[in-house]
């Protein structure tokens, strides 16, 4: 049946210049120009000069040959993802002059394809098992515009072997076990280059020499000790968690001025050395390291400052005055036990602040009122005052699980929503049960909910609360009782000393 259909498709092709009508078996076709097929264990017979994009992923091909492809001159996007692949004879897609995108990741490739078309402009390779890097397949690639060669075991880097890739944008090399980089790769065009979780120890300082217009750089889970010198001045973004990064220094970082966002968590920073006043950061994260205060004079753009899981003791004004535009402060899991009054008052944009895991003894003084989220969960926090919380008219979630509370104020906080008490020695005084209903009437979402024990196993929970208002009002009318008789006992006692 296979034969006929093949034979019929011939026939058609030789008369219409294509066989768009017939699709074949366990596949789907989408207007002659698409096809996608399921179970197949070898590439289907299809002649067609319309058909533009043939999809093979999951299937299990092992091995393909020239013939495979033959009768589809007008392909421009091949799918081969996770089908077992092993084996590429060369030249099987050379004459394919309209090949734009070739996706051959998740198989199990040894080496780069050789005889490529030279019109191919993204090439994706990434998890296969791909050892070493040859020039030789890329030759001829001068139009390649993306390069993935993530999750493979490359481990030496040679620049010259990419020297073809001439109109190369994107080069993703990270997963590899790469240890060694050779010589600088003349690239002008390359925009972004990933070379995370490799083991690089070092970089020489001529390899970003022809990288002038990239802008993002990722290098984290490597093994630096200190920031690669003369890195390009075109960088925005730039990744260096996880590796073992000792300072920030002023005359490696100064020369950064587009830098939008800088991630350095996780190495082991005990200084910044002024390195990051730079005018247009916007993100700045260090959590992770070894830092024993904040860093001062960061930039004026700076929106959002992570600095978890430090040594930090205390908070000043002088530290965070000229952040007039930052949102996000995230400063848990640190030692801090003194917070300035009113030191952010000048971060007038202020929406959320994390505080969690500190030593706190009670909730700073002067929080902006443009707060929307407030976490204080695992202090030291005994008291909370009415007048500390009233000005945060726009709080909508309240963290207090894990500190020493008691009780609580009337939280006067029109935009609650949700609110964490657990892990507190609550009181259950009807003060407190006052509080707790006049928050569920205003729809506060209590997690989770307290002062609700069950008085009888028989009870279920919200008759167990009804049942407590009612002691509280029992005892309110109890101790207004005992006012009055105490009064009037005093009056006859004083008429009989008369």
């Amino acid at each position: 049946m296979m034969i006929f259909c093949l034979f019929l498709c011939v026939l058609l092709y030789s008369q219409h210049g294509h066989c768009s009508h017939i699709c074949p078996k366990n596949c789907i076709c989408e207007q002659a120009t698409s096809v996608q097929c399921f179970r197949a264990q070898a590439v289907p017979p299809i002649v067609s000069n319309n058909l533009k994009k043939i999809h093979l992923g999951y299937n299990h091909l092992r091995e393909l040959k020239v013939r495979d492809f033959s009768g589809l001159p007008g392909l421009e996007e091949v799918v081969l993802s996770s089908g077992g692949i092993e084996q590429i004879d060369v030249n099987v897609f050379r004459s394919h002059v309209l090949l734009r995108t070739l996706d051959l990741q998740k198989n199990k490739l040894r080496q780069l394809p050789r005889g490529l078309p030279s019109g191919l402009e993204i090439l994706h390779l990434g998890h296969n098992r791909i050892h070493s890097l040859q020039e030789s397949p890329l030759e001829g690639l001068k139009k390649l515009r993306v390069l993935n060669l993530q999750n493979n075991q490359i481990s030496t880097l040679r620049a010259n072997t990419l020297t073809s890739l001439q109109k190369l944008e994107c080069l993703y090399l990270d997963g590899n076990k790469i240890e060694s980089i050779h010589g600088a790769p003349r690239l002008p065009f390359l925009n972004l280059l990933r070379m995370g979780n490799n083991r690089i120890s070092s970089i020489s300082s001529t390899f970003f020499s022809s990288l002038q217009l990239l802008k993002t750089l990722d290098l984290s889970s490597n093994r630096l000790t200190k920031v690669p010198h003369d890195l390009p001045r075109s960088l925005v973004h730039l990744n260096l968690d996880r590796n073992q990064i000792r300072s920030l220094r002023n005359r490696d970082m100064s020369p950064l001025h587009n830098l939008i966002t800088l991630s350095v968590s996780s190495n082991r920073l005990v200084s910044v050395d002024g390195g990051l006043r730079l005018p247009n950061l916007s993100v700045c994260e260090l959590a992770g390291n070894q830092l024993r205060i904040l860093p001062a004079r960061l930039t004026s753009k700076l929106e959002k400052l992570d600095c978890r899981q430090n040594n930090i003791q205390e908070v000043t004004f002088q530290q965070l005055a000229g952040m007039k535009l930052l949102k996000h402060l995230f400063l848990e899991n640190n030692s801090i036990q003194n917070f300035e009054a009113n030191a952010l008052r000048n971060c007038i944009q202020l929406t959320s602040l994390a505080l969690e895991q500190n030593l706190l003894s009670a909730i700073p003084h002067g929080l902006p009122e443009t707060l929307v989220r407030l976490d204080l969960k695992g202090n030291n926090i005994d008291m909370i005052h009415e007048r500390e919380l009233k000005p945060l008219r726009r709080l909508q979630v309240l963290n207090l699980r894990n500190n020493k509370l008691s009780t609580l104020p009337p939280l006067n906080l029109p935009k609650l929503k949700v609110l964490y008490l657990d892990g507190n020695p609550w009181q259950c005084s009807c003060e407190l049960l006052e509080v707790k209903k006049a928050l569920l009437a205003k729809d506060v979402e209590i997690r989770p909910d307290f002062c609700s024990e069950l008085v009888h196993e028989s009870l279920d929970e919200w008759r167990a609360y009804v049942l407590a208002q009612d002691i509280c009002e029992k005892q309110t009318r109890d101790l207004l009782l005992e006012s009055q008789t105490e009064h009037i006992d005093n009056e006859e006692y004083d008429d009989y000393d008369l």
